[in-house]
């Protein structure tokens, strides 16, 4: 995993040494996702950036890695791992190429050689690169299927720049931080969640997943090279059964591979026990020795716990079964819920943009402790998305809301915005677009009853909508720290094939993710294995509450403050005062609440003021 940077100019001119300032300045926002190494390429009309975090074959994968294709060069920049590589390079080396290292980064580069821009249709893992051919004078930049990996981009005049992260592109003065009406709407209507493809950030877009990008002298073509298809699911239960602890097998298997160390996430919660459990019967059968695993918790939470419909148990039992089953070397963080506040402003600016509050932070705080002991990590995340583990799959309140089912009520926001907010952009038709832009996108399956239909299209906003909130939030807060974590539950194979599974397979038994349960069977002791979902452990101590309370206020009291032209300061205050700990409900996904409001108040005040946001 790394960072990368790119910047093309078809008037020349990038190898001056005022351009050779700005693009290592461009590569030192990328310091701390790649700690190890860090190189450029740089030649008049297009330079590249790279940072570097070595996985795999440390001694010679070194980037921008450039290979002479006749006369021309091709020259990549590459975030990411390829968990096919060992394939991939046979296939290649039976076609006559030779290769120079052992690292996934000369195989994807060969690959590109070899196919050209429907490479990526070759590849199985999470990658985000940039590619420059100089004969075609092509720059090519691609995604991976589920969007594991970041990438944004800016197009200004002739000059094209890209990077793995926002702060990437503003460290370029052609990039300037103008947000606009529609930007504030994504931050306070949509957020923390964001539009596929928007950069929040005036002329800033994401690549989506699944696409990539072709810019030559002619102009850009984005190309959207994968999608989920609709179509009959024609295996019977068991069939299902076995394909799915089949492909999840044979990815937990691919995704140990690594030449640093691997460890687990453990909440005690189904999806990282089941990690854990192949992870440690693969650290077994290769003599590595005892896995690594880690949870998260808080300093006194056990005291100020209460089971909700939401959160209906602890996990520090749960974690103490599976590390007493599979006898793993376990470190359990604590986690201060002062330091957590404290840490606000750091995790908005790896994020680059208000996020999930201390949902952000703790993961901030625990990837800063993982790190001390390991590199790579693999993480439980995206199997509620995959096979049907949140509420709004079993709710019915939250499947027939007109809206996302995380966010049901967006016209509540309007109540903490401020009336030149509200009256420069109809800001509940906003929220409402995005859901009926994200509902008109779902592959329809003919003959599908009413509910089938619905159901589809939960799960197509589950997976578009919901999960890239959080697979940023992963990304941001480990890369931080120069911390892979990699997601097998991710795997496209994986989301494929569940995909067309139909809703009374995947709810077997009535229970949330009752076919992957099912699946793993033989593999989880029987009560780990039908627990009942408890989601990612957040913070139940009223210290936390009490200091952004009181800090959120304390700038809304700083007539300087860009927050206060953005929000009803009064009714804000209001809210301050009610008994938030007794009505708790969740503005956005489970997690976020009262607390959370404050919370996600300070990173906008800290997104403007760090990022010097233009408002236009």
């Amino acid at each position: 995993m790394c960072g990368i940077t790119g910047w093309l100019n078809w008037d020349g001119g990038l190898d001056s040494r005022q351009n050779r300032r700005i693009l290592s300045k461009m590569i030192e926002t990328l310091q701390l996702r790649g700690p190890d190494d860090n190189g450029e390429y740089i030649k008049s009309q297009v330079a590249f950036g790279h940072r570097r975090l070595s996985v795999v074959d440390p001694e010679n994968g070194a980037q921008p890695m450039v290979k002479k294709c006749g006369q021309y060069e091709c020259v990549i920049t590459y975030n990411g791992e390829l968990y096919n590589t060992a394939e991939l390079r046979n296939e290649l080396e039976g076609k006559g190429y030779q290769f120079a290292t052992n690292c996934d980064t000369e195989v994807l580069l060969v690959s590109y050689i070899e196919y050209g821009t429907s490479c990526v249709n070759k590849l199985n893992g999470i990658f985000a690169f940039g590619i420059w051919d100089e004969a075609k004078e092509r720059l090519f930049l691609a995604r991976d299927r589920i969007g594991v990996k970041p990438l944004f981009y800016a197009e200004r005049e002739k000059q094209f720049v890209f990077g793995s992260e926002i702060k990437t592109l503003l460290a370029n003065p052609l990039i300037e931080p103008k947000v606009d009406m529609e930007g504030l709407a994504e931050v306070f209507m949509v957020g923390p969640a964001r539009t596929p493809g928007n950069g929040i950030f005036r002329g800033v877009e994401e690549l989506k997943p699944g696409h990539s990008l072709i810019y030559t002298r002619s102009g850009k073509r984005t190309i959207r090279y994968w999608s989920l298809y609709s179509k009959e699911h024609e295996d019977d239960f068991d069939t299902t059964v076995q394909k799915v602890k089949e492909l999840l097998l044979d990815t937990a298997k691919r995704q140990m591979v690594a030449d640093v160390n691997v460890c687990t996430f453990l909440s005690g919660g189904l999806d990282s026990s089941a990690l854990t459990a192949l992870a440690a019967q693969y650290y077994k059968e290769k003599n590595l020795g005892q896995l690594s695993t880690y949870s998260v918790d808080y300093i006194d939470n056990e005291k100020y716990f209460k089971a909700s419909a939401f959160q209906p148990n602890s996990d520090a039992p749960w974690v103490d079964r599976m590390v007493d089953v599979y006898q793993t070397d376990h470190h359990k963080i604590l986690v201060d819920n002062i330091e957590l506040a404290k840490s606000l402003k750091k995790a908005t600016i790896a994020r680059d943009f208000p996020g999930m509050a201390d949902v952000d932070t703790s993961l901030y705080l625990f990837s800063r402790e993982i790190k001390k002991g390991a590199t790579v990590a693999l993480s439980g995340e995206c199997a509620d998305e995959v096979f049907g583990g949140y509420p709004w799959f079993y709710r019915e309140d939250m499947i027939q809301a007109d809206a996302f089912p995380w966010s049901p009520r967006p016209a509540m926001r309007l109540d903490w915005l401020s009336d030149h907010v509200k009256s420069s952009l109809d800001l509940v038709d906003y929220a409402q677009s995005r859901y009926q832009d994200a509902v008109k996108e779902v592959p329809k399956l003919t003959g599908e009853t009413k509910m089938e239909a619905r159901m589809r299209e939960i799960f197509y906003l589950s997976l578009t909508r919901w999960m890239p909130t959080l697979l940023d939030r992963k990304d941001r807060m480990s890369m931080a720290f120069g911390l892979e974590v990699r997601v097998p539950y991710c795997d496209h194979r994986i989301v494929e094939y569940a995909w067309n599974v139909p809703w009374n397979m995947k709810n077997y038994q009535n229970r949330e993710k009752g076919l992957l349960r099912e699946a793993l069977t033989g593999i989880l002791p029987y009560d780990v294995l039908w627990r009942k979902k408890s989601p990612y452990p957040k913070t139940h101590h009223p210290e936390y509450l009490n200091i952004v309370r009181n800090w959120a206020l304390d700038i809304l009291k700083d007539s300087s403050s860009p927050l206060v032209q953005l929000v009803n300061v009064e009714k804000i205050n209001e809210i301050a005062k009610t008994d938030l700990s007794a009505s708790n409900i969740p503005w956005f996904g489970q997690l976020m609440g009262g607390a959370q409001l404050f919370a996600y108040l300070i990173q906008v005040d800290t997104w403007l003021k760090h990022y010097k946001v233009q408002i236009i």
